[in-house]
């Protein structure tokens, strides 16, 4: 019989990016190590150049070795100048997007269970290297071979999703079509099941307007669009509740009520989980057949190097990532 102990050596660990050397990734490896010791495996990828003075750390050749070294593993990726905290470094970002591309590959072959993704930063990506993607989730995408992905951020006791992200509040009716809401939907429905382990999942859809419309009083969107869409999905067996009043979903007794909230826009599924909870926020990017966290955050350009950035998040991230990654190795086994 296989005992604990070799099982979990078993498990693969998670792949982490290092990210943006300039930003505080670097910062957090070695925090989040140490928090996670022993609980949630991963290694870095990186440059073990870029790993600040006080972290102790282990180069590795191999992700199976990450279970057993005794300090912060770090699969070494040669990035070619030193880091400056806060300031990017042109010839970084060619190498930014070679890391991200070897987690990923790592991740699909077994060698990783699930990729972690430290903060880039587009700018930095588009000026050195000629990044064409608007960020991570869309290049994740592309290395999917053009997956249809659906981003959701996650804490303790609430899920959303934004059915439309990064878009001016005034194209957001003209981009929620039927076809878009109903590959959300389904989307977020089949990654409940297949990586959040929930066999029965409920979803919650807010409306669009102000008091979902107020049957027609202050918008038809929800009459016209969204309540015929939620009755087909419910046809085909998706616990489904509403177009509900997006000012009434997110109080504590209405979040017992469902697993995962679908939002019409950014700020309407982005304010009240970072009102919950805004240190411990994981984005999560839905759709990919492998999987994907990230911590909630940039890449504080501002703080980079000084010792003051907070590992919450990534911490959260990589618990996130373990859990998950669990749910599809487990049915693989």
């Amino acid at each position: 019989m296989t005992g604990p102990d070799t099982r979990k050596a078993a498990i693969p660990p998670i792949a982490l990016t290092i990210g943006e050397p300039a930003g505080i990734g670097p910062d957090l490896v070695g925090l989040a190590y140490d928090a996670l010791r022993g609980d949630v495996p991963f290694f870095v990828i990186g440059d073990p150049s870029h790993i600040p003075a006080n972290v102790a750390f282990t180069e590795i050749s191999a992700p199976s070795q990450a279970h057993s070294v005794p300090a912060l593993p770090i699969l070494p990726h040669d990035f070619g100048a030193a880091r400056l905290p806060g300031n990017a470094v042109s010839s970084h970002a060619a190498h930014v997007v070679d890391v991200i591309e070897r987690a990923v590959s790592l991740t699909r072959s077994g060698d990783a269970l699930a990729v972690c993704t430290n903060p880039i930063h587009k700018k930095a990506l588009k000026d050195g290297a000629g990044f064409a993607f608007p960020g991570h989730t869309e290049f994740l995408a592309h290395l999917a071979g053009g997956a249809d992905v659906v981003m959701m951020l996650a804490c303790d006791g609430l899920r959303v999703v934004p059915a439309t992200i990064h878009i001016p509040l005034s194209a957001v009716a003209g981009a929620l079509t039927p076809e878009l809401l109903e590959q959300v939907i389904r989307t977020t429905h089949t990654a409940l099941i297949n990586d959040f382990a929930i066999p029965a999942p409920r979803i919650a859809v807010a409306g669009l307007n102000p008091h979902a419309g107020e049957g027609g009083a202050m918008g038809m969107d929800e009459i016209d669009m969204i309540s015929p869409l939620l009755d087909k999905l419910r046809a085909d067996s998706i616990d489904l509740s509403g177009p509900l009043s997006a000012d009434t979903m997110f109080h504590a007794k209405a979040r017992t009520s469902y697993d995962a909230a679908v939002c019409m826009y950014h700020d309407q599924a982005l304010i009240p989980i970072k009102t919950i909870d805004f240190s411990g926020g994981v984005n999560i990017t839905l759709g990919l057949p492998f999987i994907r966290t990230s911590p909630d955050h940039g890449t504080a350009f501002d703080i980079a190097g000084t010792g003051q950035a907070d590992p919450s998040s990534l911490i959260a991230a990589l618990r996130a990532a373990h859990q998950m990654g669990l749910s599809r190795w487990e049915k693989t086994k």
